[in-house]
């Protein structure tokens, strides 16, 4: 059952619920934060529903979480709520076995905190997400998410990637971080695993969002990668600690991911991927959403494919192009895409009419036969040798004219 507040300080505490720190007697703070009943109430929500559960955040948005809980219990839940009477059953079955003080001590105790909407922390654009909008997030890390959040972009991708994938995915990370933006991803494998480790390989800073809870290793074969991660980045999960992951849990997942960054970029996904409903998550949100090509004959980029053709994504292939996407107007420009430029490049339409006429042969042709080629008088294609033999690309050999050996592959 929900326990009462605890012991009471000897000392005043200060209370950050007040204006001006004021303060007041209250419970011990596990983690320099006061014990406030909402906290608490949230924290037990966590545990008695599932994520994005829209009826509990409908309920939330016009009443507290102590409010709601007290409701469940004593069964008198508001008739617009549409709450049948099998699920209200099932949130009873699981209030005596709640423990939020417990759980909060817990998470304390990895270096974490839990983050409810009105604390500085909590990022304003998680609130897109309407109803569904997370109850709090259990989080690992010293870092301040909502400025973690501020400047974010998402990478995700398949589970099964190809080498290929993983190789652009980290690169991509790496690229995004030494650019002073914030990887997102779910620390899964493939693509997710990829782009953390990019992004950690270079200094950077990466966020992975867990479908269970942010004091569980899944899966299990990036225990290590996910310790660095609460180390150098931030581990967050709506799941209370000790919960682990399914299927339903993962999708749920993603849209906390397309709603806590500025665009996603699908690096590999097939036509049926839980990335490509994080992509569809964050166009819904109106957040940029991008994708990678990959090889036509890929199955794991077919999705990804999919995606850009129908105009849901657009193409992008390193981090100046996605900056140039989700980063402030006129400050993140992608460099403008060309060819090398060749000498020859620089000539004079005509000049380069006749440098085209001149044959790729050691003897070389007279001017009467370059003029012909060309469609200039013979005089004019004189003239024009002259000039691009002072330039290096022909010379004279008696009455002919030939290519500067070399000239030919750097006219080209």
């Amino acid at each position: 059952m929900i326990r009462p507040t605890g012991a009471r300080c000897p000392e005043p505490v200060p209370d950050a619920g007040r204006p001006g720190g004021e303060p007041s007697l209250g419970p011990c703070p596990p983690s320099g934060e006061a014990r406030e009943p909402e906290r608490l109430a949230r924290a037990a929500l966590t545990r008695l529903t599932e994520p994005g559960d829209a009826v509990i955040g409908r309920w939330l948005s016009k009443a507290g979480a102590p409010t709601l809980i007290e409701a469940i219990r004593a069964r008198t839940v508001p008739g617009y709520l549409d709450l049948d009477a099998t699920r209200l059953d099932g949130y009873r079955s699981r209030l005596p076995g709640l423990d939020p003080e417990a759980d909060l001590e817990r998470v304390h105790g990895l270096g974490g905190r839990f983050i409810i909407p009105g604390d500085m922390e909590w990022p304003s654009q998680l609130d897109d997400l309407g109803d569904s909008r997370p109850i709090g997030l259990w989080t690992r890390g010293t870092g301040s998410l909502r400025l973690f959040a501020l400047r974010s972009v998402a990478v995700v991708g398949a589970r099964a990637c190809t080498a290929y994938g993983a190789h652009v995915a980290g690169e991509l990370a790496a690229q995004l971080a030494e650019r002073g933006w914030v990887v997102v991803s779910g620390a899964a494998y493939g693509i997710d695993a990829a782009a953390h480790r990019g992004a950690l390989a270079v200094g950077g800073i990466t966020i992975g969002v867990l479908a269970c809870g942010v004091d569980e290793a899944y899966p299990s074969g990036n225990s290590e990668l996910i310790s660095r991660i609460a180390v150098q980045g931030l581990l967050l999960s709506e799941l209370a600690p000790g919960e682990h992951p399914n299927r339903f849990r993962f999708v749920l997942r993603n849209r906390v991911i397309a709603a806590l960054t500025r665009g996603t970029v699908v690096v590999e996904a097939a036509l049926r991927s839980g990335a490509l409903s994080t992509a569809r998550r964050a166009r819904d949100l109106n957040r940029h959403t991008m994708g990678v090509a990959g090889p036509v004959t890929s199955e794991l980029s077919a999705g990804v494919h999919a995606l850009i053709r129908s105009g849901d994504a657009t193409l992008v292939t390193d981090a100046a192009e996605v900056g140039e996407l989700i980063g402030a107007i006129g400050d993140d420009l992608a460099p403008r895409r060309s060819g090398p430029i060749l000498p020859r490049d620089h000539l004079e339409p005509t000049v380069a009419r006749v440098l085209e006429a001149v044959p790729a042969t050691a003897e070389g042709a007279p001017v009467e036969s370059l003029a012909r080629a060309a469609g200039l008088s013979a005089d004019e294609v004189l003239q024009r040798l002259y000039e691009l033999g002072s330039l290096g690309f022909v010379e004279r050999f008696g009455a002919h004219w030939r290519l500067v050996r070399g000239a030919r592959s750097r006219s080209r």
